[in-house]
C-alpha cells in the first residue's frame, strides 16, 4: 500500500497512513472507538514502507551471483553438492528446453518431484524462462493432483521416474528430470533471454477449498522480491551464512527457505526425509553443518526448543510459523527465536517478530505474539463495521501491501470476496486480503493471533477447510450428513473428527460378512477413510468418525459446534472387525501404539497415520520400537508399512538379520 506524505514545518518528512487521513477527514467524535492517540498509535505501527528493487528478479540475481562466485557452494543434500555455477547452469539448460515448449511469462509449469537437488533446479530452471511455478506434493492422491494440472491448464509438467509413473497426467508434456539428461544436457548453458517483469507471476500455490476442490493463490514476482529484501534486511544474511531447505515443496515456505540465500551467495542445505522431521536427528544435523538460520514449522520448533543445546551454537535465527505457537523459548536456548505469520494470500510472510523467553520479558500477559508488520505490509484489525478496532480488543485481521497475492487462479468470485477493495487507500487498486483471522494488538504494538472468524482449521502447519472434506464425505452412500472440526482434546494435539449423521437405513453390524448388511448401506470407520484417502492428502483424513441422529443447530438455522458431543466409546463409529494380534511382537506393538495415540484399543490392521499419528509421533513410535525389540528402523518404513501387521514383519526381519550377524557366543549370551 501507498503511503501519502506530507510535510512538518521543519520540513521533515514523515508518513501518514491513508486509515488516518480517511478516518480524520470526517467527524468521528461519536462514531469512532479510537480516540485521535490510538489512532496516530496504530498508524505508526504500519508505517512500515521501505524501497525495494523491482527491476531484476531472482532469476537474474541468481544469475549475478554464479557469475560473481561460480566455486561457491550453493546447494548441500548429503553427499551432493551444487556450486553456484553448476547449478546456474542445469537451470539454465531446462529454462531453455522449457521455452522451446512454449512456457513464458504467466505460463504456468507443474512441479511434483522429492525433496531433492533436482527439487531447487526444477523451480529456478521454471523462473529462468518467464513462466510460474505450480509445486505439488508427490505424497497427494493422484486425483488431486490431477484435478490441480488441469486446473492450472500446465503445458508442462516437470517430475521424475518414480514419481510420475502414479501421476494421471493428460494434456501436460512431461519432464523426468532424472531421465531426460540427453534432452536438457543439449540445451545451452547461457542465460535465457526472458522478459519477466516483477508484475508476472512467480507462482501458483494450491490449498485447501471450502468448495469442496482446492483453490490456487497467484503470487507475483513483486511480492516475492518484496519478502526477499525484508528477510535479507531483518536477519542479516551474508554470503557467509548456511541456510535449511525443510519444507514440503508444495508449501509456500520452500520459496522462502530458497531464494534469500541463493540471491546473495549463502548455502542451503536440505536434510534427508528422516531428519527432517526427527527433532533429535535435526537438531545434531543443524549442529554438525553449522547452520546459521533455520525455518521449521512450528510444530517441529517446539518440539526441537526442548532439547539440549551445545554453546556456543553456529545457529542465529529458528524461523517458525504455519500454525499457533503455544510455548515460550526456554532461556537456555542459545540462538533467537522468530515467530511469523502471513497466509499463502501475503506471500509467506505478513508479521514477524522475536519471542523472548517468558522470565527475559515484559510479557506480563503470558501471550506469544506473532510480531509486527514486515517491510511494506500493513496490518488491519476491524471490527464488523470495517472500522479499527481500540488497542486490546479483537477484530478480524485484514491485509494490506507488497504481498498481497493477484487473487486465486479461475476463481474470480472468491477472489472478489477475499481480495477486498482498500476502503482506506485513495489508490484505486489498492487491495487488502480478508483473512478470516481473529486477532488483537499488545500495548508495545505486537499482534496476537487469538483464532479464526470462520471454521477454517490449522493442523501442523496445513491449513484446511472442513467444507472439502464434508462435500467428500457426503457423496458416501450411507451419510446424510456430516461436519468436519477440529478437536484438542489432548494438550496441544489437534485431531480432525468427522459427526455424521447416517441415512436411515444405515447398518453399522460388527459382521464382517456382507450378508449381514442384507443390501442395507454399510460403512465403518476404515471404510470411509479409504474411501477420503483416493481424493484427499493424509492430513485431511478425519481420525475418529461420531455417529449422530441429527447435528446440533442454533437458533439461526446454523450447526451448533460447541454441542458437538465428545468422542467417546459409544458414539464413536468403529470398524466391522478389530484384528487382534497373533504374535508376541504384534501384542507390544498394539500396546506401544495404543498408548502413544491415547485410544484404548488398535488392531493390527490399523493404519497408524489414519489414527492420528503423524511424523513427529512416528519417530516417538519409532524410537520406542528400538527400545523395546532392539533394533532401529527409519521413520521411511513406517511410511511404507503403516499397519501393526506390516510393521512386526519388519521388525521380525531386522531381528533375524541381526540375530544372523551375531556369533555363536553372542547368540548364546542372548538367550541366556
Amino acid at each position: 500500500m501507498r503511503l501519502n506524505k506530507s510535510e512538518r514545518k521543519d520540513d521533515t518528512q514523515i508518513y501518514v497512513d491513508p486509515i488516518e487521513a480517511k478516518m480524520l477527514a470526517t467527524d468521528t467524535t461519536d462514531t469512532s472507538p479510537l480516540s485521535q492517540s490510538a489512532l496516530q498509535q496504530l498508524t505508526a505501527w504500519n508505517a512500515t514502507q521501505r524501497d525495494y528493487p523491482q527491476d531484476t528478479c531472482i532469476p537474474q540475481l541468481v544469475a549475478l551471483q554464479a557469475a560473481a562466485t561460480p566455486d561457491a557452494v550453493a546447494l548441500v543434500m548429503g553427499t551432493q553438492v551444487l556450486s553456484y555455477n553448476e547449478l546456474n547452469q542445469r537451470a539454465n539448460q531446462l529454462a531453455h528446453y522449457l521455452q522451446s515448449l512454449g512456457v513464458g511469462p504467466n505460463v504456468l509449469v507443474g512441479l511434483c518431484v522429492e525433496r531433492s537437488l533436482d527439487m531447487v533446479v526444477g523451480l529456478l530452471g521454471i523462473l529462468k524462462a518467464g513462466g510460474a511455478y505450480v509445486p505439488l506434493d508427490v505424497t497427494y492422491p493422484s486425483d488431486r493432483i490431477a484435478f490441480m494440472l488441469a486446473d492450472a491448464q500446465v503445458p508442462v509438467l516437470i517430475s521424475q521416474q518414480d514419481v510420475v509413473t502414479h501421476l494421471s497426467v493428460q494434456a501436460a508434456k512431461v519432464i523426468c528430470l532424472d531421465s531426460a539428461t540427453t534432452e536438457l544436457a543439449q540445451q545451452s548453458v547461457t542465460e535465457p533471454i526472458s522478459a519477466v517483469t516483477a508484475h508476472d507471476l512467480a507462482y501458483v500455490i494450491y490449498t485447501s477449498g471450502s468448495t469442496g476442490r482446492p483453490k490456487g493463490t497467484q503470487i507475483t514476482h513483486s511480492g516475492l522480491l518484496n519478502l526477499l529484501y525484508w528477510h535479507q534486511r531483518a536477519f542479516a544474511v551474508t554470503a557467509k551464512d548456511r541456510a535449511t531447505q525443510v519444507s514440503s515443496p508444495a508449501f509456500d515456505a520452500t520459496g522462502w527457505e530458497l531464494w534469500p540465500y541463493l540471491t546473495v551467495g549463502a548455502s542451503v542445505y536440505l536434510p534427508d526425509e528422516d531428519t527432517r522431521v526427527t527433532p533429535t536427528l535435526l537438531r545434531d544435523w543443524l549442529v554438525h553443518n553449522s547452520i546459521n538460520i533455520s525455518f521449521l514449522p512450528t510444530v517441529l520448533a517446539e518440539s526441537i526448543m526442548t532439547l539440549e543445546w551445545p554453546a556456543p551454537t553456529s545457529l542465529r535465527f529458528l524461523l517458525t510459523g504455519a500454525d499457533t505457537l503455544h510455548h515460550f523459548p526456554p532461556s537456555s536456548l542459545p540462538f533467537a527465536l522468530i515467530n511469523n505469520y502471513g497466509p499463502t494470500e501475503a506471500t509467506v510472510v505478513a508479521t514477524s517478530g522475536r519471542v523472548f523467553p517468558l522470565a527475559d520479558s515484559n510479557n506480563t500477559a503470558g501471550v506469544l505474539p506473532i510480531g509486527r508488520p514486515i517491510d511494506n505490509a500493513q496490518i488491519y484489525i476491524l471490527n464488523e463495521e470495517m472500522q479499527p478496532v481500540p488497542i486490546g480488543e479483537t477484530g478480524e485481521l485484514y491485509i494490506g501491501g507488497a504481498g498481497v497475492a493477484r487473487g486465486y487462479l479461475n476463481r474470480p468470485e472468491l477472489t472478489k470476496e477475499r481480495f477486498i477493495q482498500h476502503p482506506f487507500s485513495s489508490d484505486p487498486n489498492a487491495r487488502l486480503y480478508k483473512t478470516g483471522d481473529l486477532s488483537r494488538y499488545l500495548p508495545d504494538g505486537q499482534i496476537v493471533f487469538m483464532g479464526r472468524s470462520d471454521y477454517q482449521i490449522k493442523i501442523r502447519g496445513f491449513r484446511i477447510e472442513p467444507d472439502e472434506i464434508i462435500a467428500v464425505l457426503n457423496e458416501h452412500q450411507a451419510v446424510q450428513t456430516s461436519v468436519v472440526v477440529a478437536r484438542e482434546d489432548r494438550a496441544d494435539e489437534k485431531q480432525l473428527v468427522a459427526y455424521i449423521v447416517p441415512t436411515a437405513d444405515i447398518n453399522v453390524s460388527a459382521s464382517p460378512t456382507p450378508d449381514a448388511h442384507k443390501g442395507r448401506p454399510y460403512m465403518s470407520a476404515s471404510a470411509l477413510q479409504d474411501m477420503l484417502a483416493e481424493r484427499l492428502p493424509t492430513y485431511m483424513i478425519p481420525t475418529t468418525f461420531v455417529l449422530l441422529d441429527s447435528l446440533p443447530i442454533t437458533p439461526n438455522g446454523k450447526v451448533d459446534r460447541t454441542a458437538l458431543p465428545v468422542p467417546d466409546e459409544f458414539n464413536t463409529l468403529h470398524d466391522e472387525v478389530v484384528s487382534e494380534p497373533s504374535t508376541p511382537i504384534e501384542e507390544q506393538l498394539v500396546s506401544l501404539v495404543a498408548s502413544l495415540l491415547g485410544l484404548a484399543k488398535v488392531g493390527i490392521d490399523d493404519n497408524f497415520f489414519m489414527l492420528g499419528g503423524h511424523s513427529l509421533l512416528g519417530t516417538q513410535l519409532i524410537v520406542r520400537i528400538a527400545e523395546t525389540f532392539g533394533v532401529t528402523m527409519t521413520l521411511r518404513t513406517l511410511f511404507d508399512a503403516p499397519t501393526v501387521r506390516e510393521l512386526s514383519y519388519e521388525i521380525e526381519e531386522l531381528i533375524i538379520a541381526k540375530v544372523d550377524a551375531m556369533s555363536d557366543d553372542e547368540v548364546q549370551h542372548l538367550l541366556g
